[in-house]
């Protein structure tokens, strides 16, 4: 059995993974367009690994311009059955605070018209999103975490909103009010596509400020996000490289079978084009490739 590649979706100041023994780069064609940038694909201490810059290398992307389906729909094609992603994130808590880390299991959607699945188009499917995230991944995250000597909080509800502006302070306020832990802008969609390609997901939100609820900290800036953001960048690449090696030889999880009762299209409806291009996703429960 051919070995099975983890995924890694670097944010804000991750564009290139440290360690990484690099055999490729492959830009990788979707019906869906291209991917952020060219996959980097190679081995991290033994295991095999591909990478993407989330935003482009140069951080060309804004959140609203991601090409979510190419980015999931190419590590799919690679073989990745596991994906592991970083992103920046203010802090709704007081107790979450900058320099934390946080591995979200929930999502609360605030974007507007992205698009979060591969369906359509004649071919309906409703994945399971109760539980968004891989728990076996995000126990990995967070122990390799620990391990690396982060202060990680496990759990809890990772707002996604459209961005690129910063919240205003009344929207801040009011998301605090709703119990959220941390506001970002990119990962909700990420988790959904995961999902229905099958693919085990989670997520370190790395945490860079407050938003502009508090009362006694600076409001958010890309100026303060950076000055963290560096810092924050060294520690996860640490925590990335330690879960890789912890991640488990065999999914026992429940996420590689998420579309095993999620298809409700008639099989002999489906269009051909759309059986063709879903292959790698739908491929084994439509009796093709």
């Amino acid at each position: 059995m051919a070995e099975q590649i983890v995924g890694i979706i670097g944010g804000s100041g991750m564009y290139e993974m440290d360690g990484l023994e690099i055999l490729r780069e492959e830009q990788v064609r979707t019906p869906f367009g291209d991917p952020s940038d060219r996959y980097v694909v190679g081995r991290l201490d033994g295991r095999p690994v591909a990478f993407l810059a989330r935003h482009g290398r140069a951080h060309s992307l804004m959140p609203s311009e991601l090409n979510f389906r190419a980015n999931i729909y190419g590590f799919k094609l690679l073989g990745a059955e596991w994906i592991l992603s970083a992103s920046a994130v203010g802090s709704m808590r007081e107790d979450v605070k900058p320099l934390d880390i946080l591995i979200p299991d929930q999502f609360f959607d605030r974007t507007r018209g992205r698009i979060g699945t591969f369906f359509g188009n004649g071919l309906v499917a409703h994945v399971s999103l109760a539980d968004p995230t891989c728990p076996v991944l995000g126990e990995v995250l967070y122990r390799a975490g620990t391990q690396a000597g982060a202060r990680m909080h496990r759990g809890g509800t990772y707002l996604c909103m459209e961005g690129p502006q910063f919240s205003t302070r009344a929207e801040s306020r009011i998301y605090r009010g709703w119990g959220v832990d941390v506001i970002g802008m990119t990962n909700l969609q990420e988790a959904k596509l995961a999902r229905e390609a099958e693919i085990c997901y989670a997520t370190m939100a790395l945490v860079t400020d407050y938003d502009v609820w508090h009362e006694t900290e600076d409001d958010v800036s890309v100026e303060s996000v950076v000055a963290v953001l560096r810092q924050n960048v060294r520690t996860a690449r640490v925590i990335l490289r330690e879960a890789v090696r912890m991640i488990p030889p065999a999914r026992t999880c429940a996420c590689g079978h998420a579309l095993r009762d999620a298809i409700i299209t008639a099989r002999e409806r489906i269009p051909a084009e759309v059986k063709r291009d879903l292959a790698p996703i739908v491929g084994k429960y439509l009796g093709g490739k």
